[in-house]
């Protein structure tokens, strides 16, 4: 059973205070019982000397002193009269073998007496044992015993025997008083405790309802509490949170908003899920796929045991991994079921929302800064929508390709036509007979300007030539080839060229890398036209290092690095350019087909390079 705050401290209060009552008590009644005793002893003591004095007269004034004991008197008196003492059941004398010669009970005279525990034997013993030899046994007498001599010889003996059984009688009296005064402190504290309570924890009770309308979501929560004491302290600490919990409220409630309507127009469907499998959020992409009304279902409201997305978050949930991407199309069996197992109402629309192409679907687990996991967030992509995002880009990317490759052509042309403009003005000059029609015509100068004009003519035709030859659309004879194969076929021709400049070359493509899905004859004139260019650039010697590697998102990375002069930093970004060129007799064209022939292979290629140190070209190309 749960207790309140309050009734464990009024408890608590209470107890201590019994507890202190009850051992006062145990130490006032053991000592009342002490002070019982002893007045019992004192009044059996006082009986025992009178007896004794009688008694001592009388034996002494008679040879036959059990006789003379038996029919005095006096001494008879005061044996009767022991009943009248508090606590004394009797008063005897007896001989040495216990046999009663005068008792105050005439009848007992001549009997056997058997001798009781004596009492001054109790009170030298602890507390606790009076206290039980008072009330464990009913009816114990105690005697209080002293013997009779003539001289040195013991005739007799005085015993006068206590009652604990009195005694007791006479200790509840005694402890009456005490024990309502006992009863009226436990009232008491009981009643302090509880105003004590009262007062303590309503500074409590005001901290516990404002926590609970902040957990209710409300804003600007505050306490009124004096700062006298801890608890006021506590009261604006509490004011402090409140306030900076309002304003994270605030802004988490912006930030969600946010991200809800981000979310909501991304094509691809995204849910979150508690660790538990509790659906908390789902876009409307992701709503088309799930059942109706899916509220906060769990994984098997949403889906069979076999459905892939179910498989997927539960593994997260287990292992605090993402998983994935896994492909699954709208023909699969789990999916199958999940569509036509009659759960959701509007299967149908569920159906037609999956993509013939299948789904492309993956989870990320979320965690918090201290590794523990915290969400799921499940996110499916339309393959048939992601193959049109790929070709779109793809598309974008040779557009781009080709505005960089025919970026210096436009340059060309306008340069061609302006000096055909000037040769065709001097031509015109030369035909008219100069400026006033009076000299004759130098047909030499003509014939010369006409020459320029027609030369200027065919290099624009072979720039278009070659123009047409970029745009137009390549086919690729795509097989599966290895780098090392590759490498190895032009390694004869580059071993030639780099013999005549004195380059020595370092082949580290191995065997075992991934294969490439590419043109072979194509992809091999490209690394050929990197060498032969790397081997050109270094006509003193130096070294020329091709290399392969596997890198991530399943590509091949192909590295053609020298030593030679490098180029300059402001023609990095034109090297690839059509006709672009700074070598003398240069044609500007291997470079952009190098360009071309990666951009057709759906890779990329980088340069880097040092002046006076040497060009490393990276060409990054997808695995098989």
């Amino acid at each position: 059973m749960r207790l309140s705050l309050k009734t464990r401290q009024v408890a608590g209060v209470t107890s201590i205070v019994g507890l202190a009552v009850v051992l006062l008590g145990g130490l006032y009644v053991s000592g009342i019982g002490r002070v019982r005793l002893e007045e019992s002893r004192a009044r059996g003591q006082f009986l025992a000397n009178a007896i004794y004095h009688r008694a001592r007269e009388v034996a002494a004034a008679n040879p036959d002193a059990y006789a003379a004991l038996r029919s005095d008197p006096g001494l008879r008196s005061i044996l009767e009269s022991s009943v009248y003492s508090q606590n004394v059941t009797y008063a005897a004398i007896v001989d040495a073998k216990d046999v009663v010669i005068a008792h105050s009970d005439a009848e007992r005279v001549g009997q056997h007496l058997p001798a009781q525990p004596d009492l001054d034997t109790l009170l030298g013993e602890y507390p606790w044992r009076q206290l039980r030899a008072i009330y464990a046994e009913d009816g114990r007498t105690l005697e209080i015993q002293q013997p009779l001599l003539a001289g040195d010889v013991r005739f007799g003996t005085i015993r006068i025997g206590v009652s604990m059984l009195l005694t007791r009688a006479d200790l509840y009296l005694a402890l009456r008083p005490a024990v309502i005064t006992a009863l009226a402190a436990l009232l008491a504290a009981s009643l302090v405790a509880m105003m004590l309570a009262q007062s303590l924890l309503r500074p409590l009770h005001l901290i516990r309802s404002g926590l609970s309308r902040l957990g209710r979501g409300e804003f600007g929560v505050m306490l009124d509490l004096p700062r006298q004491d801890e608890l006021g302290e506590i009261g604006g600490f509490f004011n402090v949170v409140s306030a900076q919990l309002s304003a994270d409220r605030a802004r988490l409630a912006g930030e969600k908003s946010t991200l809800e309507s981000v979310v909501d127009r991304l094509e691809d469907a995204v849910a979150f899920f508690t660790p538990d499998g509790e659906l908390l959020f789902a876009n409307p992409a992701m709503l088309l796929l799930l059942p109706s009304n899916p509220g906060t279902g769990t994984l098997a409201d949403l889906w069979l045991p076999e459905h892939p997305c179910r498989l997927l978050v539960e593994q997260t949930c287990a292992d605090g991994q993402s998983h994935g991407p896994m492909s699954v199309r709208a023909d699969d069996p789990a999916v199958v079921g999940w569509l036509t197992d009659g759960r959701p109402a509007d299967g149908t629309a569920a159906a037609e929302a999956a993509s013939p192409d299948g789904q492309l679907v993956m989870t990320h687990a979320i965690k918090d800064p201290a590794g523990r996991i915290v969400g799921v967030m499940l996110v499916s992509r339309d393959l048939g929508y992601l193959g049109e995002v790929q070709s779109t880009i793809q598309y974008s990317r040779k557009l781009a390709a080709l505005s960089r490759l025919t970026a210096g052509v436009a340059h060309e042309i306008k340069n061609s036509l302006h000096a055909m403009i000037i040769h065709l003005e001097l031509v015109k000059q030369e035909l008219s007979g100069g400026p006033k029609g009076e000299a004759p015509v130098d047909r030499p100068a003509a014939s010369t300007h006409v020459a320029v004009i027609a030369s200027t003519l065919r290099r624009l035709d072979e720039m278009l030539q070659g123009l047409l030859k970029f745009t137009r659309p390549e086919e690729l004879r795509l097989q599966s080839v290895t780098l090392a194969s590759l490498v190895e076929a032009l390694m004869p021709i580059v071993s030639a060229e780099a013999q005549k400049s004195g380059v020595d070359v370092t082949v580290d493509c191995p065997r075992d890398l991934p294969a490439l899905r590419a043109d072979p004859a194509m992809l091999q004139q490209a690394l050929l036209n990197l060498a032969l260019n790397a081997c050109q650039a270094m006509p003193d010697g130096g070294r020329l290092r091709i290399a392969g590697r596997a890198v991530r998102d399943r590509q091949v990375e192909v590295v053609v690095e020298d030593t030679g002069a490098g180029i300059a930093p402001e023609h990095l970004d034109k090297v690839f350019n059509l006709y672009f060129t700074t070598r003398p007799g240069g044609s500007g064209i291997g470079l952009s087909m190098v360009y071309r022939t990666v951009q057709l292979h759906d890779g990329e290629i980088e340069v880097q390079s040092s002046p006076g140190k040497g060009t490393a070209f990276r060409v990054t190309l997808p695995r098989a």
